[in-house]
């Protein structure tokens, strides 16, 4: 079915970063792998090239596109490549930087900004600690006023570009007895004395991220390295939860959906009794069903989309819009890996490393019972 929310500009952009990528990315991605990060030469190319300042204004270096339908079809073409680059890119581009656009200071906006657009700052965001899971709420990670400045105690893990960012937007206790309404963000620089980072995680998947754990001891810092306001953070982060969600959709399903085409295909060139497995009746219909899912899940994040590019996506509609579209990524990852049979359990091959990449989607972002339980509490249950 015809995708309908693109325009000839959305289309010519979509040719620009499929050039890009098969230029600068694709020819490396071994090395990626083997590196557990994306190099900072990919930032910089990202960023010479305008990827990363899409939701950076102009007067900061960005491009400023001012329609999510943009950053959509960046994140669709990276995840054609694998599940790990349009989750590292997104968490500095759609949900780190936009904390710094929306509520930073003229200063940090000048400090930090125009870096972030063209890569020479790579960002993560520390809200994730350990024991906290998906519970926000429960942050142990403390700032403490002494004199003029916050002194940061605590820990953050699996934390997405946690290895490699400059800045880490992070969420810490700063009134503990206020609960929920006592969290304050942070901007922590890597070179900020206190600071350090434990080891790249040894994950299931994703290898190309580079996810770790981050420590804070005694770091000081002053009013000046506050995002927003003082114990307005839990705020923040409920207010810009769902662009975060939209954004993993979008991935969750370009990224099943390259792995299907290259599934069907392989469906065709793969012959078993005399004849292609795609033309056996059950793999043909299986295949009908994983095409036609695929489309109807791709048609629901679509219209998430342009809710959200009018301002209108509810956290309700993210949230149904993030665990629906994990479910049927994972399921179909499923189908294509049993398409190939043996092959599809050797991660030499694509789809078995996107059967992989793919099961962290129910978890991240939060959890799909999280997602659950915030449709049922709008619903009144």
């Amino acid at each position: 079915m015809k995708r309908m929310i693109f325009d000839e500009d959305h289309e010519a952009f979509r040719e620009s970063c499929a050039a890009f990528l098969a230029k600068n990315v694709t020819p490396d991605l071994e090395t990626y792998v083997s590196d557990k990060a994306l190099p900072r030469d990919f930032w910089l190319a990202a960023g010479a090239e305008g990827f990363l300042g899409l939701e950076i204004p102009e007067a900061f270096g960005g491009a400023e596109a001012g329609d999510f339908r943009f950053n959509t079809v960046f994140a669709e073409e990276l995840a054609k490549l694998n599940a790990a680059l349009p989750s590292c890119v997104a968490i500095h581009t759609d949900i780190a930087v936009p904390y710094i656009v929306d509520l930073g200071t003229e200063e940090q906006k000048q400090r930090w900004l125009p870096r972030c657009a063209t890569g020479e700052i790579v960002t993560a965001i520390g809200m994730t600690e350990p024991g906290g899971g998906s519970d926000l709420a429960a942050l142990k990670t403390t700032a403490v006023r002494d004199g003029d400045e916050w002194v940061i105690n605590g820990s953050k893990t699996f934390i997405t570009n946690g290895f490699s960012a400059d800045l880490v937007l992070t969420a810490v206790r700063t009134s503990p007895e206020k609960g929920a309404k006592g969290i304050t963000l942070f901007g922590i620089e890597a070179t900020d004395p206190g600071f350090s980072r434990g080891r790249k995680l040894d994950k299931v998947g994703n290898d190309e991220a580079d996810t770790s754990e981050l420590f804070f001891e005694n770091v000081r810092l002053g009013d000046d390295r506050v995002i927003g306001e003082v114990d307005r953070g839990f705020i923040y982060m409920m207010e810009r939860l769902p662009q975060e969600r939209l954004t993993c959709s979008v991935a969750n399903i370009a990224h099943a959906k390259q792995i299907l085409l290259e599934t069907i295909q392989y469906a065709k060139d793969r012959h078993a009794f005399k004849q292609p497995i795609g033309s056996l009746q059950h793999n043909k219909f299986l295949i009908a069903e994983l095409v036609t899912k695929i489309e109807v899940a791709e048609s629901y994040v679509d219209q998430a989309v342009l809710a959200h590019s009018r301002g209108e996506l509810t956290a309700t509609d993210a949230a149904k819009t993030k665990w629906w579209s994990s479910e049927v990524q994972n399921d179909v990852l499923d189908h294509c890996v049993q398409l190939h049979g043996g092959y599809g359990y050797m991660n030499e091959y694509r789809v078995a490393r996107a059967w992989r990449d793919a099961r962290v989607s129910k978890i991240w972002a939060g959890s799909n019972e999280i997602m659950k339980e915030l449709i049922g509490r709008d619903l009144g249950l």
